[in-house]
């Protein structure tokens, strides 16, 4: 039988990769989000990859490898506790990274997939500036005709979206309407759609991110 702190919670015993510069001396951190089915170490090498090497990497391990059991499209009650779970990883990890001498300000969100979903959801219910937030073929999470209103600031965000216009999970449309409540929010976004593109991330994007966390942390 489950605890019920592990029912309300079932992200919350899973363990967190972290990498990079030592956080005490780092000039900022990236949390890193992998999707359905990959894992942390997956989304981690990714970071490495466009990361600077003065900032800390974070990537937190999904319960089942799956921060959610439904699409994002549908309602978000469907997904709980499980989002509401992811969503407090999230949190949690940019508080502890706060306790460490970082603030939000210097701390970049990236996901690819569920994991772009929840970084940007994470985000937007939490708007304040961060040093950077780059979705990799995701969106907003919530039913077609979500309002997407949310409280708050993200003042001067940097936000690049990244997606295929044919992506089987990711409909352009929500890409589209995510860019437009992010910079109602007061982000600067940057959305790119490519043209017949798998679910994947191609090197322009990696690049794109790249430049954002360059000049936020060079």
């Amino acid at each position: 039988m489950a605890r019920p702190e592990a029912a309300r919670h079932p992200h919350g015993g899973e363990r967190v990769l972290m990498g990079g510069a030592p956080l005490q001396t780092a000039a900022g951190a990236l949390i890193a989000i992998h999707g359905r089915g990959g894992g942390a170490e997956d989304i981690f090498a990714l970071a490495r990859e466009i990361a600077l090497p003065n900032i800390t990497i974070l990537a937190p391990q999904a319960a089942g490898n799956t921060w959610y059991p439904y699409r994002f499209l549908e309602p978000t009650e469907r997904n709980e506790p499980y989002l509401s779970s992811a969503l407090r990883i999230v949190a949690d990890l940019i508080a502890q990274i706060g306790e460490g001498g970082i603030p939000p300000e210097r701390v970049a969100l990236l996901g690819f997939s569920q994991g772009a979903c929840l970084a940007l959801e994470a985000a937007a219910r939490n708007a304040r500036r961060y040093a950077g937030l780059i979705g990799f073929s995701g969106g907003l999470i919530g039913p077609p005709g979500t309002s997407f209103d949310f409280a708050g600031s993200l003042d001067g965000t940097p936000v690049f979206l990244g997606c295929s216009d044919v992506d089987s999970h990711i409909p352009k449309e929500r890409v589209e309407e995510s860019a437009v409540a992010l910079e109602r929010l007061g982000a600067a976004v940057d959305v790119r759609l490519y043209s017949g593109m798998g679910h994947t991330i191609n090197r322009e994007e990696l690049e794109a991110a790249r430049t954002i966390l360059e000049e936020a942390f060079a």
